[in-house]
């Protein structure tokens, strides 16, 4: 599923995969008519063969589907790493299925026949998610590659500074003079582009990195 130029990396799509097709060529025209990207799959062998494309999206999923059904669908983007947002469709009312698939991460799930307004308004919150999580892990991937450019003494004065621990504490807890303290903590600052000591706290607990680390 490559990316051609005309479509914008912001520009939203959604995968509708279901078996029937009068289905899929409904919900194509739904989401086109508010201007949605679509595409549409008869199985999940058919949606998998394609590579998810860079861009904010979400999945329409029936559950039963020839060959692996939606929840096994699920499933394997799961375990391939795809945190893409699924909702849920199906003609069956199924609540161990469905209790299934939002304990596994699914953002609703719908019987059919569904209102044409609950599914947009889904699919809107839906993509808003992605862009969201698209954008945190954007903000993190860069917080990392700048905290990659420590150096390993520059990685203890991090440490000892999100502790809250003052340029005299450090100095005695590394064995180092203060003012080489505050080299170290000027490049540190620096090169996570960290305005204060507060930001730097929050840098690091976004990558994980806890106080006593």
């Amino acid at each position: 599923m490559a990316i051609t130029p005309e479509e914008p990396l912001d520009q939203p799509v959604v995968f509708v995969i279901d078996d029937d097709d009068s289905v899929r060529r409904s919900l194509e025209r739904l989401l086109r008519s508010v201007d949605l990207d679509v595409e549409t799959f008869a199985s999940a062998q058919e949606f998998l063969k394609k590579p998810l494309p860079d861009r904010p999206s979400c999945v329409v999923l029936d559950l039963r589907l020839p060959g692996p059904s939606g929840l096994e669908l699920q499933e394997s983007l799961i375990r391939a790493g795809h945190d893409v947002p699924i909702v849920f469709i199906s003609g069956h009312a199924d609540v161990p299925s469905s209790v299934r698939a939002i304990k596994a991460g699914a953002v609703d799930f719908l019987q059919k026949p569904f209102s044409d307004q609950a599914l947009l308004d889904i699919i809107h919150g839906a993509l808003r998610r992605d862009r969201e999580a698209r954008r945190d892990r954007a903000e993190v991937a860069g917080i990392r590659v700048r905290f990659d450019t420590l150096t390993p003494r520059e990685r203890d004065v991090l440490r000892l500074v999100i502790q809250g621990r003052l340029n005299k504490q450090i100095a005695g807890d590394l064995g180092i003079s203060e003012k080489t303290v505050k080299f170290h903590r000027g490049r540190v600052m620096q090169k996570t582009q960290a305005g204060s000591v507060a930001e730097l706290v929050r840098q690091a607990d976004r990558l994980g990195l806890r106080p006593g680390d």
